[in-house]
């Protein structure tokens, strides 16, 4: 039975030490899948106009194509040439239920995120996905500092 690691990214340095701790379990587990996830953060607070609304499923395209090409492919193809059997995916949503449901729907057994400081308004305001996810995921999260 293969093992299946959910690492989530954010495009950030945090990102990297979240797949730095990945690679270490992995190889102690040994029959091990990597899933590299990277979610674009959407907001329930973010109104648009008609035309905006018009444009929406393409611009969603395009912010799935660049996080693919600039974050998630990268990652995925340098961890195969380590010899990691590993697959990216890359969602628009909220960020913590997004992992989670990408976790549940891929069997996953663990997630691992590295941890991101939101400056003060913003982590009152909206909480921290972090947070979040700790607290409501389905399967043990790993935040690597």
């Amino acid at each position: 039975m293969t093992t299946k690691i959910v690492i989530g990214l954010d495009g950030t340095e945090t990102g990297e030490r979240a797949i730095a701790f990945a690679k270490d379990l992995a190889k102690l587990i040994g029959a091990c899948e990597l899933l590299v996830v990277y979610v674009i953060e959407w907001s329930p607070f973010t109104f648009q106009t008609p035309e905006e609304n018009a444009l929406r499923h393409k611009r969603r395209e395009e912010e799935v194509t660049l996080a693919t090409n600039r974050i998630v492919t990268p990652a995925v193809e340098a961890l195969k040439a380590e010899g990691f059997t590993a697959q990216g995916i890359v969602r628009h949503g909220d960020v913590a239920e997004t992992l989670n449901a990408i976790t549940v729907e891929n069997g996953g057994t663990q997630i691992i995120v590295g941890r991101a400081s939101a400056d003060g308004f913003k982590k009152r305001l909206f909480g921290s996905s972090t947070q979040n996810l700790v607290m409501h995921a389905d399967v043990p999260v790993t935040v690597v500092n």
